[in-house]
C-alpha cells in the first residue's frame, strides 16, 4: 500500500494514471502531453510500473503502458473507514424531514383538539 500511496503522491504520475484510464499509450505519447523531458516521464513510468499501478505490453515493436487497477484495492480498503458510506447523508436528511413532518402534524392535531373542546 505504501508504494501505491507514494506513486500517486506526485501530480505528474496522477496525470499519467488518468491518461491511461481511457487508453493504452506509449511512453512517447505520454511524454508529448507534458512539458517535462522524456527521461523524466520515463522515470515516472518506472515508479508507476514498480508500484504495480501500470504494466507495459509489447505490441509489435511498440511498448504500451496499461493501467492495472488491482493495486488500488488495498489502498481503497484502507481509505474506506475515512469516507462516510454513500447515501447516508440523503437518508439522514429524509429522516430529519420525516421527524419535522411528524412534529408538525402532532402540533396541528393537538391545536385542533383544543379548539373543539
Amino acid at each position: 500500500m505504501d508504494e501505491v500511496a507514494k506513486a500517486i503522491a506526485d501530480p505528474v504520475r496522477r496525470q499519467i494514471l488518468e491518461m491511461l484510464r481511457s487508453a493504452r499509450l506509449s511512453a512517447g505519447e505520454i511524454a508529448e502531453r507534458f512539458e517535462i523531458s522524456r527521461p523524466a516521464v520515463s522515470r515516472h513510468l518506472r515508479v508507476l510500473r514498480e508500484s504495480g499501478l501500470v504494466r507495459d505490453q509489447l505490441v509489435g515493436r511498440r511498448r504500451l503502458y496499461v493501467l492495472d487497477v488491482a493495486r488500488f484495492t488495498e489502498l481503497l480498503e484502507w481509505l474506506a473507514p475515512f469516507v462516510p458510506p454513500a447515501g447516508w447523508a440523503r437518508r439522514l436528511d429524509a429522516l430529519e424531514t420525516e421527524v419535522y413532518r411528524t412534529r408538525r402534524d402532532r402540533r396541528a392535531a393537538g391545536s385542533g383538539e383544543e379548539r373543539s373542546a
